[in-house]
């Protein structure tokens, strides 16, 4: 039973860290229709910027800040730039613009800073909390407990945030219906900045916590594609639907590959959670909290 506690404990607090990534996505899903590719790229342009601008000397604090203001410049461009001109046009128009951003991010962050794979401290040391390894006789990571904390209190005040203010309230009535929000006076424009400019500083966070633990390297950008299986368990419009949807998937895939791992030779952590999704799909295509669409044929 401890063994099984610490697998699933480890695996709960990965899933916090999917949760942040998969954030991302719905915010700005909710807001304009728009399935962001380029979250993952945003993720190793921050972490890549980060570590940059640390080695050329700069404290780590300042480093993040500049990063910061660079990541929400580069929402608020892209929105500009790249969504609004766009805003009539089709879904899947709209998705292959965000793969030509996701391939102009990677390659722009690497044109600046280089391709080498970098090394990012944020002075947390992965070891094991020896209170736990003493009293619990459990080994749970004490770079993941303090970075799932601090993805779980950005997780939850964001969540609050666009459940109870007036911005969140405006966020919902334009992921309703844009003409409607427009109708009443709400300045569809600005509620867009601003989520392209949120999903810029949780790419930020994301890809200082991931850069730290994996290391800084192109890599990262393949962040994005861990979070579609918790996007499709929790649903495409659901904050907290990305909150379950990442403890379940961080858990699942942990304990499938301790269980079920060995009947298949191993390694089936990296696959498994797609086939949950996709198990998933068929029974609940919508997700745990995404909304039922009903169309008129």
């Amino acid at each position: 039973m401890q063994f099984f506690l610490e697998v699933l404990i480890g695996g709960l607090l990965s899933g916090v860290m999917y949760s942040l990534v998969a954030l991302g996505f719905v915010l700005i899903y909710k807001a304009s229709g728009v399935f962001n590719f380029a979250q993952g790229a945003m993720v190793f342009f921050a972490a890549l910027t980060t570590v940059g601008l640390v080695d050329m000397g700069m404290p780590l604090w300042l480093a993040a800040l500049l990063t910061m203001a660079a990541m929400v410049l580069l929402g608020l461009l892209t929105e500009k730039f790249v969504l609004r001109p766009l805003v009539a046009q089709h879904e899947i128009t709209l998705f292959m613009a965000t793969i030509g951003l996701t391939f102009f991010v990677e390659g722009l962050a690497q044109a600046i800073w280089g391709a080498n794979v970098r090394a990012l401290d944020l002075g947390i040391e992965d070891v094991p909390l020896e209170w736990m390894l003493e009293n619990a006789n459990m080994a749970i990571s004490q770079f993941d407990l303090i970075a799932s904390a601090i993805a779980a209190v950005l997780v939850t005040a964001l969540a609050v945030f666009f459940t109870r203010t007036r911005i969140g309230r405006a966020l919902r009535a334009v992921a309703d219906d844009h003409q409607a929000a427009l109708s009443v006076g709400i300045p569809l424009h600005h509620i867009w900045a601003i989520v392209w400019a949120v999903a810029g500083f949780l790419a930020l966070v994301a890809g200082l916590l991931w850069g730290a633990r994996n290391g800084v390297q192109f890599a990262l950008t393949f962040v994005v594609l861990k979070a579609l299986p918790v996007l499709i368990l929790g649903g495409f419009t659901s904050v907290p639907g990305a909150i379950v949807g990442g403890l379940i998937i961080g858990a699942s895939e942990k304990l499938a590959e301790v269980y079920i791992g060995p009947h298949f030779g191993g390694g089936i952590e990296g696959w498994f959670p797609y086939v949950l999704a996709l198990l998933f799909l068929i029974v609940r295509p919508e997700g745990l909290f995404g909304e039922k669409i009903i169309r008129r044929i």
